[in-house]
């Protein structure tokens, strides 16, 4: 039986981004995500103005007047969810933890897709395979989903961000709309990144907390590497210190948006101490120009 808490949390995130779904990004989704072509549908009578390449020639010749083929847009796609379950998503110091805001966006888009009738799978990994869930339909489903990320336990506390796009890449064959979330605190990815960029529709969530790229003077500061468990004392009174904790996080989102770009990734940003409805809407929007 679930912990009471658990399925508060549950029942919250279920509310809250089922509101967003049908109040703001149902819509947007369905516009910016298409189907994987076109599917025949039925062979209709031909009329002055239709496509005569459309003519089907057998049954014309059957009824002895022209008959056209009928498409319709092969609707369904599969929607995959890749999730950091990392021991860095339990890392914030704003309302939320990074994992925590992980969990929202994992469940908005979960929603998302079978509000347009379409599969979603996840995928939950850390330096390694921790969970697959196969691609299914229904409420039900991202309800377990949404369980799955706010309940599991993972047994690996770094980031294998290379394994996981591997494994990814051996269980989903035919053409995806994938959701990579992590905060991107990871080794050496980038080409596995570029496959999957190449073999499905890859877009990058990247989560980050404010203080992971400026310090605030608060003394001496004991900090702690979430996945590696090293301790480290910190002056933040220092200036020098401070300067030099921006620049390094300076340089690595640097690396990162260069890595990203250099690949034409689709990426959004969102932060744990701000909304992350205007990323999303901005993504949608400039997704939308390009279809």
């Amino acid at each position: 039986m679930l912990p009471r808490e658990l399925v508060k949390n549950i029942r919250r995130i279920e509310i809250k981004t089922k509101r967003l779904v049908n109040d703001v990004f149902g819509g947007e989704y369905h516009s910016v995500f298409k189907g994987q072509g076109m599917e025949f549908e039925e062979v209709r009578e031909y009329f002055p103005g239709d496509d005569i390449r459309l003519i089907d020639w057998n049954v014309t010749a059957r009824a002895g007047a022209p008959f056209v083929k009928k498409f319709k847009e092969e609707r369904e796609l599969t929607v995959m969810i890749l999730y950091d379950a990392s021991s860095s998503g339990r890392f914030g110091t704003k309302e939320r933890m990074k994992g925590e805001m992980a969990a929202e966006l994992c469940a908005l888009l979960a929603f998302s897709a079978i509000k347009n009738n379409d599969k979603v799978g996840m995928i939950i990994f850390t330096d390694r395979i921790e969970k697959y869930i196969p691609p299914n339909k229904g409420s039900a489903h991202v309800l377990r989903l949404i369980r799955e990320i706010l309940h599991f336990q993972p047994e690996g506390r770094s980031t294998d961000i290379a394994g996981a796009l591997d494994f990814f890449l051996g269980v989903v064959r035919r053409k995806a709309v994938a959701f990579l979330v992590s905060d991107f605190l990871a080794g050496e990815y980038q080409r596995e990144l570029a496959i999957a960029n190449r073999k499905h529709d890859l877009i990058a969530i990247r989560i980050t907390d404010p203080r992971e790229n400026e310090l605030v003077d608060v003394g001496l500061l004991e900090l702690e590497d979430a996945e590696t468990g090293e301790i480290v004392v910190v002056d933040t009174a220092s200036l020098k210190v401070r300067n030099r904790y921006s620049a390094q996080a300076e340089k690595r989102d640097a690396v990162l948006k260069r890595s990203f770009g250099s690949i034409d990734l689709d990426t959004i940003s969102v932060q744990t101490g701000a909304s992350y409805v205007e990323p999303l809407i901005r993504f949608f929007k400039k997704r939308e120009k390009r279809v």
